[in-house]
């Protein structure tokens, strides 16, 4: 696995990750729709979803700006 460039195995964690913090996101969701007893799924508003959107883009935006080379100590 040593032939793997380090941008494939980026793309591997990076998906991995994804994955489970989606996995713990859709649970967590679950959860706390259940804690009322209420069987039917919750409503989301449109602000609410969009509110959530941006804050996502903001994260992928952080991240991307990682690799941009500012940060790095000399």
């Amino acid at each position: 696995m040593s032939n793997i460039n380090w941008k494939t195995k980026a793309m591997i964690l990076g998906t991995v990750a994804g994955a489970l913090i989606g996995l713990g996101a859709a649970t967590l969701f679950t959860r706390n729709a259940g804690k009322n007893g209420n069987t039917d799924a919750p409503e989301v508003s449109t602000a609410e979803a969009l509110g959530l959107a941006i804050s996502i883009i903001g994260i992928v935006r952080g991240i991307a700006s990682l690799a941009d080379g500012k940060s790095k100590k000399k």
